[in-house]
């Protein structure tokens, strides 16, 4: 602590404004007990996470409480809205990132009861809305977040994730420490913090390509889990959930309601993230998503919408005629990038921003494609979410086949027959024989676990020939099919169909896609806003039946019904490509040599944890296209890659 911050009263604030550029991000620290930082340590933890938002950044800090804030402007460019910020009275300071989207009604109606506020801020509202409902604030608020709320004179940190957990937190807890940031890069230059690598999430990892919450890769450090809160006082730490989504209730009524309505409460989305005092655009891939929101921006703007999108070479992956049919037909003003040969140069900045172990191939092109998009706006509005709540991936259909499947094979047959047949395809060579034994071993097991299958990036078999003996041993047992399990089991929807969407919008998506378009996008100081993530939809989806969802083999039915006054039926149904990369060919040709050096030529990592001899038995296997293991070799390369970035030096 410097010299004249330790001069100061004890009970008197120190606060800090610094004018920059930067991006929206939080960090801080408790000091009930003793002192976890000082001033000097605010400004390290902001500026770590200085590229989410080039345009203020502030610290707050007092005998109980630091505040760090980096902020992007999106409303009220002013410096009434410079952050941490304090209430009108001086009770409240916070530290907020996110937009909330129904700030400007909340805001009359407490002026209405008589507050008065000193900004044009969504901030300042939340601050308000604490000061008349305390924690039940959570019950008003829509939008997407992350904050840190100080109350002075009751000494308790508030601290929430939005919903869908769009916006990261996570936070460090171990004797009588406590910290938190939007970023680990915020926490783990804290001189008090060891970065020991937790055994379970490197499973988690090499299984996923990401690591659910609560863990991180680290021991003692967590993510705060979407829609949960922590209070935080001088006692200790409370965790409680105050949203969860439910697919009990089901919707009465023809499809044509049930699609009116979702395209009318899409649209009220829409343009509540259309407000914004920065330049605003939209990404567009030419899916259902992304075509139909764009459709509304346009509906709902005087001026063309800027849209933005990212090819490849290879037909196979490239879906920029689908954008630029869209793009056309609404005359947006509309930007195009071919990802290339650009890749393996901007491989190792990419992994910098994850902080953690990261391997979804498609960070790649949402790093292009928000580069792209910040050429041209500040703000821009994404189609994510559409796929988790209505259906939308290819897996839904294949699962719920398996399931029909498995429904019709007696239990006897299912639990002592097919573990043998699965057995016997094992010793036949080819990929029919392959894909026979992946199919019987699925069909054996329960739904829940088959789903789990269906969302695993590693085999059994592949793990256990490639994990030493000595990690497997530390595992204790522990098996990352766990995690899925209990999300399907706690989910209390009737159908199938209902627990997988409910076990991916708590896993999948706020672990891969949320956390992959944050990083990606915050990289490049862009704020991406997802309409269909709003809390509101993903209720109303949950509600709905899932035959309207998934109806024989088409997915998104009734999404696809509801944009289809927007768009044409060749965009509608066309067979759907995903924001996928080439990875098996970049793998033998532009990533190869970068690979190869990080899989091969360095001391530790990955060889603390698998046995090196199959290691190089599976990169010899994919560069002979014996077999495509582009899955397993690009998360050991990830994974390589960040452990030389935050482990190795």
């Amino acid at each position: 602590m410097n010299a004249s911050l330790r001069s100061m009263p004890s009970t008197i604030a120190y606060i800090k404004i610094i004018t920059g550029s930067d991006m929206c991000g939080i960090g801080g620290f408790t000091r009930f007990t003793h002192s976890t930082g000082d001033e000097d340590t605010l400004q390290m933890m902001g500026q770590a996470i200085y590229h989410r938002g080039p345009d203020a950044g502030g610290v707050y800090l007092d005998d109980a409480v630091g505040l760090c804030h980096r902020r992007l402007a999106i409303i009220d460019l002013s410096d009434a809205g410079t952050q941490p910020m304090h209430s009108h009275d001086g009770h409240y300071v916070i530290a907020f990132n996110g937009e909330i989207y129904n700030f400007q009604p909340l805001r009359a109606e407490l002026i209405a009861d008589g507050y008065v506020f000193k900004s044009q801020t969504d901030t300042e509202v939340l601050m308000a809305l604490y000061a008349k409902y305390g924690e039940a604030m959570m019950d008003y608020v829509h939008g997407m977040f992350a904050f840190a709320l100080w109350d002075k004179r009751n000494k308790t940190l508030f601290i929430a994730r939005d919903r869908l957990g769009k916006k990261p937190l996570y936070y460090y807890m171990k004797d009588d420490h406590f910290v938190f940031a939007s970023e680990l890069k915020s926490i783990l230059p804290l001189d008090f913090i060891e970065k020991d690598i937790r055994a379970d999430a490197v499973y988690d990892f090499f299984t996923y390509q990401y690591i659910p919450d609560p863990k991180t890769i680290f021991t003692d450090i967590y993510k705060l889990e979407p829609g949960h809160s922590l209070t935080v006082t001088a006692e200790g730490i409370t965790k409680r959930q105050y949203w969860n989504v439910s697919f009990s209730e089901k919707i009465d009524g023809s499809s044509d309601d049930i699609a009116s309505n979702l395209l009318n409460l899409i649209d009220e989305n829409v343009k509540e993230r259309m407000i914004s005092d920065v330049p605003l655009g939209a990404f567009l891939s030419g899916g259902v998503d992304s075509s139909g929101i764009t459709a509304l921006m346009a509906k709902n703007s005087d001026a063309p919408v800027t849209t933005c999108s990212i090819g490849f070479d290879s037909k196979k992956f490239d879906e920029v005629k689908y954008a630029l049919q869209v793009a056309e037909q609404y005359k947006t003003d509309h930007h195009e990038l071919t990802v290339s040969e650009n890749v393996t140069d901007k491989l190792e900045t990419i992994v910098k921003y994850f902080d953690e172990p990261f391997a979804d191939p498609s960070l790649v092109p949402t790093y292009f494609v928000s580069q792209l998009a910040r050429q041209q706006v500040t703000v821009a509005l994404a189609g994510d979410g559409g796929d988790e709540s209505f259906a939308g991936y290819s897996k839904y259909g294949i699962d719920q086949l398996e399931n029909n499947i498995r429904n019709r094979i007696p239990s006897p047959i299912r639990k002592w027959c097919l573990p043998v047949l699965h057995g016997v395809f094992k010793y036949v060579p080819g990929r029919l024989a392959r894909k026979a034994r992946t199919l019987l071993y699925t069909l054996s097991r329960s739904p829940a676990y088959g789903f789990f299958l269906s969302n695993s990036f590693l085999t059994e078999e592949c793990w256990s020939g490639l994990v030493r003996p000595e990690f497997k041993t530390k595992l204790g047992g522990y098996h990352p099919s766990s995690v899925m399990l209990k999300h399907y089991e706690d989910a209390n929807g009737e159908s199938h169909l209902d627990k997988v969407l409910y076990t991916d919008i708590k896993t999948y998506l706020p672990g891969d896609i949320l956390v992959k378009v944050d990083r990606m996008s915050m990289a490049h100081s862009l704020e991406v806003r997802a309409p269909l993530l709003d809390a509101r939809i993903v209720e109303m989806a949950a509600k709905i039946p899932p035959e309207e969802k998934l109806k024989g083999k088409e997915k998104k039915h009734i999404l696809k019904k509801a944009f289809s006054p927007y768009l044409s039926d060749d965009i509608l149904y066309r067979k759907k490509m995903g924001f996928s990369v080439p990875l098996a060919d970049w793998l033998r040709g532009e990533i190869k040599d970068i690979s190869e050096k990080a899989l091969f030529e360095q001391p530790t990592g990955i060889s603390d944890f698998f046995n090196m001899t199959e290691v190089k038995r599976i990169w010899n296997a994919h560069q002979s296209k014996q077999y495509d293991y582009s899955s397993e070799i690009w998360s050991m390369v990830m994974f390589q890659l960040w452990y030389k970035e935050y482990m190795a030096g």
